[in-house]
């Protein structure tokens, strides 16, 4: 993965080298963020000399490197996804701050392929107990997965059911389908769309990131998901 940054991270790093002296193409930016309204959310990159208690961004505004305390945003744990060299960042300040950082949400680690297993219910209460072996069979979880990808684009598997489906004496939960997401102070916005093509607005705090694991806390319930164990990283 890191490999893969550092071309971007070195290009992010000409555009504002040249900024003194013309404007640098959008496109030399490779994260740009066109935040909306509202949002004081800083964007940048995690830059050499980010510690447990200091953060070093390089914004994509290109106006120098910034430099947070983050000691109080770590003890509260609003630390989200410990910070590396290259990854995308999204930093709020405390209100009575310019240097003080109330979150950091690591973008890099947030941008996988999460997955959670889905429970069934039985559609009926049987006139009888089925044998343990047959609810064994029936009961069996599905895996679920929410995928949120470069670009803001989100994807979602394991939520449509085939026609033999309906003939099943369980039934699975549905899973929303999610076609975009960003953040907004701090704040996960994931664009739902339905089968009319109409889309609206799906908010979720973020409760827990790490390399292996997210926890979202959506308005009705907690969501806890892991990444495929053959994309799994331990958090270093």
């Amino acid at each position: 993965m890191k490999r893969t940054l550092l071309p971007l991270v070195i290009a992010a790093l000409m555009a504002c080298a040249c900024a003194d002296t013309q404007k640098a193409p959008e496109a030399a930016v490779p994260f740009h963020y066109d935040t909306l309204p509202g949002d004081s959310t800083l964007y940048g990159l995690a830059g050499d000399g980010t510690t447990d208690s200091i953060l070093i961004m390089l914004p994509y505004s290109c106006e120098g490197l910034d430099t947070f305390d983050i000691i109080e945003a770590r003890e509260q744990r609003h630390i989200m996804g410990r910070p590396h060299i290259g990854d995308e960042l999204a930093v709020i300040l405390r209100n009575d701050s310019t240097r003080q950082a109330a979150l950091v949400v690591n973008v890099s680690t947030l941008q996988q392929k999460w997955c959670y297993m889905a429970q069934p219910v039985l559609r009926h209460q049987p006139p009888r107990p089925l044998p343990d072996s047959v609810m064994r069979e029936l009961m069996t979880p599905r895996e679920y997965t929410l995928r949120l990808m470069r670009g803001g684009t989100a994807f979602t598997m394991g939520g449509r059911h085939s026609s033999s489906d309906t003939m099943s004496p369980v039934e699975y939960p549905q899973q929303k389908r999610y076609t975009g997401w960003r953040l907004f102070n701090g704040r996960l916005l994931l664009t739902v769309t339905d089968s009319t093509s109409q889309q609206a607005p799906d908010t979720a705090d973020i409760v827990l990131l790490r390399r292996d694991s997210l926890v979202l806390r959506f308005s009705d319930h907690e969501q806890a998901y892991y990444r495929q164990k053959e994309a799994a990283r331990s958090e270093k």
